[in-house]
């Protein structure tokens, strides 16, 4: 019921939250008793890296040789771990991280030369699209853990996601203008995440701007010393993960829902869900819970 309650928020049907689902062939293991981590074939050599438990996913850039290009692969990896079984009641928030000084730097630009043409280029901006618009439809909540330079697409991620911790060391650029390619894409998320001149200086200019500056201007949520970065980012994740996934999932729909809409829009939209939220087992757990002076006991 939860699950088509926060659908309806979307206002889409069935399992296709995301405008093209693809749901990855994987399948997950289990290490220990009531810890599961998915985990993949060494054979398998993935540009991204993937372990979950006690209802925490963390997905990992892992190509720092290549400053965690998103390429096509790293792209098409990403998307495969945010899809897997994301409608598993056993997922409850996704961490995405990064190996190496570099978070992202961006597009691939090997993969954007004349000799791949134009199908390939147009595959690989339907694919970073996708994977931004997956983050954001997402049933659960999608933290950024930063540590070091997000540039361009890469930037875009950080701006895509539904909260941003970074360290004092990160910076922020959408340098595309210096190399010939304005970062359009980049500009979506970023000019829905910090103000209109904020987002125009840093894409006319190309000029990073500091951890601190970002939080300032609304791009991450918070900065924390380097050595405090995973302390502070899975305190966040497991207090979402010890909270209803339904609950959570349907005040996420809501939330990106109501927010373009005018005020009048905005409040149908959200005092609907707030009925749709009193129908759900755990909405009614939850008061009665806080009028018996008890701690819930959720669904999932």
């Amino acid at each position: 019921m939860a699950l088509v309650v926060g659908r309806r928020a979307f206002g889409v049907q069935g399992t296709c939250w995301l405008w093209r689902s693809r749901w990855a062939p994987l399948s997950a293991g289990f290490c220990s008793p009531g810890s599961a981590v998915t985990a993949r074939p060494e054979s398998e050599a993935r540009p991204t890296s993937m372990r979950q438990q006690d209802g925490i996913r963390n997905i990992v850039l892992s190509n720092p040789k290549k400053r965690n290009a998103l390429s096509l692969a790293m792209l098409k990896s990403l998307r495969s771990d945010l899809l897997h079984e994301a409608e598993s009641k056993d997922l409850k928030v996704i961490i995405i991280a990064a190996e190496g000084p570099v978070f992202s730097s961006g597009h691939d630009l090997k993969e954007l030369t004349d000799a791949k043409g134009r199908d390939y280029h147009t595959e690989v901006f339907q694919t970073c699209a996708e994977v931004m618009m997956l983050i954001r439809n997402h049933p659960v909540p999608i933290i950024a853990m930063v540590n070091g330079l997000a540039t361009a697409a890469g930037c875009q991620l950080v701006a895509s996601c539904d909260i941003a911790v970074a360290s004092d060391k990160s910076s922020f650029a959408t340098p595309g203008v210096n190399v010939g390619l304005f970062c359009s894409t980049p500009a979506v998320a970023l000019g829905r995440a910090v103000p209109r001149k904020v987002a125009l200086e840093m894409l006319f200019t190309g000029e990073p701007i500091s951890a601190q500056e970002a939080v300032r201007h609304g791009l991450i949520s918070k900065v924390v010393a380097e050595e405090q970065l995973e302390e502070e980012t899975m305190r966040i994740a497991k207090k979402i993960a010890s909270l209803s996934r339904p609950v959570v999932a349907l005040g996420k729909a809501t939330f990106y829902k109501q927010l373009p809409q005018d005020l009048r829009t905005a409040y149908y939209l959200a005092s609907q869900a707030m009925v749709d939220n009193l129908a759900l087992q755990d909405g009614q757990e939850g008061i009665e819970a806080f009028i018996q002076k008890r701690k819930p006991v959720w669904s999932y």
